[in-house]
């Protein structure tokens, strides 16, 4: 038996739900990368590598919170505008002399409110998840622009020095802070959706929701979960945003909620709830960076990124219809009972 399991490791990792299109996407952005390399051969200079990161970083991010969203089947629009309002508030409290600590922690309750009221809207008060968000999306802009007046911010000065630098500017063993702020958040809610019951109850939860309510999961609490991690997300977005350009700009996050959908469904996260791998968004963040950065290199106009990227976003989600479709539906009675053991544990 134990010879049999170490003769089949590549069997083992492909029996792990989303890997395959872990695996292919994963091909598909080292294709992409040999092709740009081949073009242009400042593709692979240092500076560019490092840039290309740290553009990347923003979008994993806010993909990461998307992609807890979707795993439970609902999704979330005010992606953008609560990073908007991230980057205005903290810059408009900085500006007029709050210690940025404060300004960041006020920030950041703002945030998560948007998050859990999201959370209500769709778990307690049944409102489908595309109204609610999108209504919240709209007032978060509201915010973003009524906190200064519906002017963009000053610079927010020297003083805050510090804070463009832990968000932006900062450099830690060759890396931008950016990407160090990006690793760190992927590998704690990448151990949350992976390695503890919450994850397997947001997995359950996008599976089949009221299989996993008889099995005892308590289903608005992990939706109201779900959008607080993404509200979170998109703080962070915004306060990279924010140090990035020493002020506060109303427009901030514009089209970012596209971005998070893209970098998680490219990754192969299920816009159907239920499936998908946290390490794919890595990947589907990645294949946005370097679609934009490669294509910006050999000359493409914007639009012509724009549509790229959404051809590729619709042809993701596609193929995950046609593999939905096409699959055995076993796993919702497995899932409700390794649901209902953990419940008993």
């Amino acid at each position: 038996m134990e010879k049999r399991e170490k003769q089949n490791p590549w069997k083992r990792l492909m029996a792990i739900r989303g890997m395959g299109q872990v695996i292919t996407v994963a091909i598909g952005l080292l294709l992409l990368c040999i092709v740009f390399s081949m073009l242009s051969s400042s593709f692979y200079s240092e500076r560019n590598v490092g840039n290309l990161l740290r553009q990347i970083a923003p979008i994993l991010i806010i993909g990461i919170g998307q992609a807890y969203v979707l795993i439970t089947g609902n999704i979330d629009l005010s992606i953008g505008s609560v990073v908007g309002m991230s980057c205005m508030i903290s810059a408009t409290l900085m500006t007029n002399g709050v210690p940025t600590p404060a300004a960041l922690l006020i920030t950041l309750v703002v945030c998560l409110f948007v998050g859990v009221l999201n959370g209500v809207l769709v778990a307690k008060w049944k409102v489908p998840p595309f109204i609610a968000t999108l209504g919240t999306m709209t007032v978060a802009r509201g915010v973003a622009q009524i906190v200064n007046n519906n002017y963009n911010t000053n610079a927010i000065g020297d003083k805050a020095q510090w804070f463009r630098d832990l968000f932006y500017y900062g450099n830690f063993l060759g890396l931008y802070n950016t990407i160090w702020i990006a690793l760190v958040l992927f590998l704690v809610f990448n151990f949350l959706l992976g390695k503890t019951r919450t994850g397997r109850h947001i997995y359950a939860v996008g599976s089949n929701k009221e299989a996993a309510k008889l099995s005892g999961v308590n289903t608005d609490a992990t939706t109201i979960i779900v959008y607080v991690v993404s509200s979170l997300c998109a703080c962070v977005v915004g306060l990279i945003t924010c140090a990035i350009a020493g002020m506060g700009t109303m427009d901030s996050g514009n089209m970012y909620e596209m971005y998070a959908v893209a970098a998680a469904a490219i990754g192969g996260i299920s816009t159907f709830g239920g499936e998908g791998l946290l390490v794919g968004t890595v990947v589907g963040a990645s294949i946005w960076g370097v679609l934009q950065n490669g294509l910006q290199f050999v000359g493409a106009p914007v639009a012509i990124r724009n549509i790229v990227i959404g051809i590729i976003v619709i042809v993701s989600v596609l193929l995950d219809v046609i593999i939905r479709s096409n699959r055995p539906r076993k796993k919702l009675k497995t899932e409700s009972a390794a649901v209902a053991g953990d419940k008993v544990h």
